[in-house]
């Protein structure tokens, strides 16, 4: 079989449906999943779950991919139409030895993929190489007799479970912007049953996203919830990305709380009952993040984007809590530290009911200017080419300079990153400063140096007004 190599990224695996992604693959991704994890289980059988997203072509893959799986002695616990987290969940839960889940993430509609898990741990970087190299080599495991399917209700028991521990002080009116994705089965009837006022905005499955594209961390994506928040005099909105591992979040007078001001917020709540908890966020997180970490006694971290790494580096430190800007929030504290956005948003129900406002709740943090994610279309092929070259451009001594994860310049007033996606074919630049001009400096010192970048390697020039 003909694969694109590029499907195979630094968490999970995504491409285009029917051009990258078929039936077939799925299924010989089934074989290729039980070769590699009852090698590393070292058995010859084991019991994962698989749930699915409702893009158009998932059933499709989900039955294909439990097909390869079955084939190959695997047992599977099929859980249907679900978040990511709630695949997740099954897997503590009914304490399965791993679980798949097919889904396009934040991604357009014509994408799909596979994010998989083995034991309680997000398979990433040179383990999803490991796959693709099993993939090609075609020497898959045989099973004497085929694997077992047996079909198990999550959402209900997922429910019931976070209401058993969420505990609001206040019955509040919320607003919750499915974007017709899987958060429709599952956020309008949680918060009914922890007695809120639920607003409903397109939480009916439909995987063509005719609304408006399932990723919160765009602005434009959110304006049909921030025009609901006011409109009806809500305490909150809350926005959900197509598999519901993203939150978005929209405060009472309808501005948009970006996911290290989300993580602010969480944090100092945590604190208050983890006194000297780690705390991890990423490279694209405002510094004003760490620096109230640390102002209310935690331990920061910033580490690489991508939500398998924080799920990795959570587990080696031990952290409390972890967040990132695409709004991926991962809680130890109270819960079992993978990412999702319905428990999120669940506890910042419980945080707002015990508070004045969410507004209120960040109030006295310093002002700043910054921007969204601004993100670059750009070949897929040569995205991290124009990183490393730009990289050097930029390179500093007046600031400080953080490479874990592409580049990012710390100074005293302002700061600024450019990192190539894992996700997408796209650059991903963040600024902030503390005025607008010294915003405006540095931004275009970054955009100055990867128009170079493009130059030095003969790429197309930058379209800088492509960004979206």
């Amino acid at each position: 079989m003909n694969i694109n190599p590029n499907i195979f990224r630094e968490y999970d695996i995504r491409g285009i449906a029917g051009k990258d992604l078929t039936a077939e693959f799925a299924e010989t991704l089934g074989q290729v999943y039980a070769t590699w994890a009852l090698k590393k289980l070292g058995a010859q059988t084991m019991t994962v779950s698989v749930g699915r997203d409702c893009r158009l072509t998932s059933d499709d893959y989900a039955d294909a991919l439990i097909r390869g799986l079955t084939k190959s002695g695997i047992n599977v616990i099929r859980i249907g139409v679900c978040p990511s987290p709630l695949t997740y969940f099954s897997v503590f839960h009914y304490k399965l030895d791993g679980g798949i889940m097919v889904t396009g993430s934040h991604n357009p509609a014509e994408y799909n993929g596979f994010k998989i898990g083995f034991g309680k741990d997000t398979l990433h970087g040179s383990q999803i190489q490991e796959l693709k190299r099993i993939f090609l080599d075609g020497n898959f495991v045989k099973a004497d007799k085929p694997g077992k399917i047996e079909d198990r209700e999550i959402i209900n028991t997922y429910v019931d479970y976070v209401v058993s521990i969420i505990k609001p002080q206040k019955k509040l009116k919320v607003v919750l912007d499915a974007g017709n994705g899987t958060a429709s089965t599952v956020a309008p009837l949680l918060f009914k049953k922890l007695g809120a006022d639920v607003i409903p905005l397109y939480c009916e499955l439909d995987g063509r996203f005719p609304n408006h594209h399932p990723d919160p961390t765009v602005p434009k994506n959110l304006s049909a919830l921030v025009s609901e928040v006011k409109k009806s005099n809500a305490d909150f909105g809350v926005g959900y990305d197509g598999d519901s591992d993203r939150i978005g979040a929209v405060d009472e007078t309808g501005r948009i709380l970006y996911g290290d001001e989300l993580m602010v917020v969480f944090s100092r709540e945590v604190l208050k009952t983890c006194p000297g908890a780690t705390i991890i966020s990423e490279v694209k997180s405002s510094h004003r993040l760490y620096q109230d970490i640390s102002a209310h006694g935690g331990q920061p971290i910033m580490w690489k984007t991508g939500h398998s790494l924080i799920k990795s580096k959570m587990k080696e430190t031990k952290a409390a809590l972890a967040g990132e800007m695409s709004g991926h929030i991962f809680f130890g504290d109270r819960w079992f530290g993978f990412d999702d956005a319905i428990y999120a948003s669940a506890r910042l129900y419980e945080i707002v009911s015990q508070n004045v406002s969410l507004s209120s709740l960040i109030a006295d943090l310093p002002k700043v200017f910054n921007t969204p994610e601004i993100r670059i279309d750009c070949e897929e092929e040569r995205k991290f080419q124009l990183i490393e070259v730009a990289a050097e451009l930029l390179k500093d001594p007046k600031g400080k300079s953080t490479t874990i994860d592409g580049l990012r310049v710390d100074y005293q007033d302002r700061w600024g990153l450019l990192r190539a996606s894992n996700t997408q074919p796209v650059i991903v630049m963040r600024f902030e400063a503390q005025t607008e001009i010294q915003l405006q400096d540095i931004r275009g010192r970054f955009e100055s140096a990867l128009q170079q970048a493009a130059q030095k390697i003969g790429h197309a020039k930058i379209q800088f007004d492509s960004a979206h």
